[in-house]
């Protein structure tokens, strides 16, 4: 009997062979298992059957990879996706690496040739007093005629009181040379306060990315001042004393000109800026900013000055530069965190801390009266400090006014150098007049002294909102 044809509708297929009743079914079948690939068109198109990342008989299935392509890009890859970000951002890094330079290399440079702590604390307190007072004119300026047209000059002449300043120390000029030459470095430009300027600027319809932007700028001036003291400290060690001032005069110079060379994303200029009255409102945290730049600069100099007792003065920069990874790591960590509440009742925990973290260094110093012990000391002590400064920046942007933000951020700034040099000052005396592990009550004292001032000032507001 010849075999008959196979049904195209899927059918059964009965037959009789023999004494047997035969049923033959031809309908597809599926068993469960990956079929291959088809090379071979079919209706839609080619066949291709995706893999799973579940394990099947044969073993793991895998998946197409078109998940991984789909995936959105992460929020700074988005931030520098942006025409001409990295290259503003390369040069302003660049320029801001100095920053953490130049009082490191000051104090050593004139500690060492002159043998006294408290004239090297005393010119680098004159210096940023100067540069206080000078920062919100020069921040004026730019919001009047542009970020290029004054940062270039201001730079060149902050660049040449740095080179005076080492001609000066080199040669044996007089001491107080040193004062007028450290001076003439005051005009340096707020590059950080220019570099956020550009994102608000840029990112003005995009909260979100501002806010990745800030986060960004926040980290970064944690890292120069990271690892500005450690280069600093590693080129007066290595080569020689004027090494360091030297090194960060022509970085301060290369990257302000690069930065000044972007123009496609500098803010256009406000002519009107230059008449507005200076925002008063953030008076009580301006008090609280000196306090807590006191902080910053006697913690440097007693370190410096710790270290050299104990034979490691080149290893002083490296110990400064675990307060602010400390600091780093932490304001990461704060900003990726929600915070819970307004600022103003966040900010008095934030002091808190600061003031418990800041007496570490004391009790290690004074306990082991060892370098080594000192380090991880430091890097709690700087945990507390970004979410300070974040706390309190945010207070600023909510306090002072729309129209003179820049104004009062430069405020922020000439408040925090004021108290780093009389920080500075008190951290030289106490260097020189009581032991080196007493010294580490300096910046101990001025973070208590930050929490006082911040409380005596909710005390009067509480006082005042009644009197209304």
């Amino acid at each position: 009997m010849p075999n008959p044809p196979r049904p195209s509708s899927g059918k059964p297929l009965h037959t009789v062979t023999a004494d047997s009743l035969v049923t033959v079914d031809f309908s597809p079948r599926f068993d469960g298992r990956p079929r291959p690939r088809s090379r071979f068109p079919g209706p839609d198109g080619p066949r291709r059957t995706p893999r799973s990342r579940f394990p099947g008989p044969d073993g793991p299935r895998r998946t197409p990879r078109a998940h991984l392509r789909s995936r959105p890009p992460g929020p700074y890859r988005r931030l520098f996706a942006l025409p001409g970000t990295r290259a503003f951002t390369a040069g302003n890094l660049l320029a801001r690496l100095p920053m953490g330079m130049f009082s490191v290399s000051a104090v050593v440079m004139i500690a060492g040739s002159r043998g006294s702590y408290a004239l090297a604390g005393a010119v680098t307190a004159t210096g940023l007093v100067a540069t206080g007072l000078a920062g919100p004119w020069i921040a004026r300026l730019v919001d009047r005629y542009g970020q290029a047209r004054v940062a270039v000059p201001a730079t060149v002449t902050a660049v040449l009181g740095s080179l005076a300043l080492l001609l000066c120390v080199h040669y044996g000029a007089p001491d107080w040379t040193l004062f007028a030459a450290y001076a003439a470095t005051a005009t340096t430009p707020n590059l950080g306060g220019m570099s956020r300027a550009r994102w608000a600027h840029l990112l003005r319809d995009d909260p979100a990315a501002l806010h990745t932007a800030n986060s960004f700028e926040q980290a970064a001036d944690e890292l120069c001042f990271m690892l500005g003291p450690v280069l600093a400290s590693f080129l007066t060690g290595t080569f020689f004393p004027e090494a360091g001032t030297l090194a960060g005069a022509m970085l301060l110079l290369t990257g302000a000109l690069l930065f000044a060379a972007q123009r496609a994303t500098e803010p256009p200029p406000r002519a009107g800026s230059a008449t507005a009255r200076t925002p008063l409102r953030i008076g009580t945290l301006l008090v609280c900013f000196v306090a807590t730049g006191a902080v910053f600069g006697s913690m440097e100099v007693v370190t410096i000055a710790y270290a050299d007792a104990q034979g490691h003065r080149s290893a002083a920069g490296a110990v400064l530069a675990l307060q602010a990874a400390g600091s780093c790591a932490a304001g990461l960590l704060y900003g990726a965190l929600r915070p819970t509440g307004p600022a103003e009742r966040r900010l008095p925990v934030c002091l808190l801390s600061m003031a418990a973290l800041m007496c570490l260094p004391l009790l290690a110093a004074r306990a082991f009266d060892s370098l080594w012990a000192l380090a991880p000391a430091l890097l709690a002590a700087g945990m507390a400090t970004a979410p300070t400064m974040v706390t309190a920046m945010t207070l600023v942007q909510d306090r002072a006014p729309v129209d003179r933000l820049n104004e009062g951020m430069s405020l922020v700034v000439t408040a925090l150098l004021t108290g780093i040099a009389c920080g500075s000052a008190l951290g030289g005396w106490a260097a020189d007049h009581v032991p080196p592990t007493a010294a580490f009550v300096t910046p101990a004292a001025a973070a208590v002294a930050a929490l006082a001032v911040n409380a005596v000032s909710r005390i009067a507001s509480r006082n005042s909102h009644r009197t209304h």
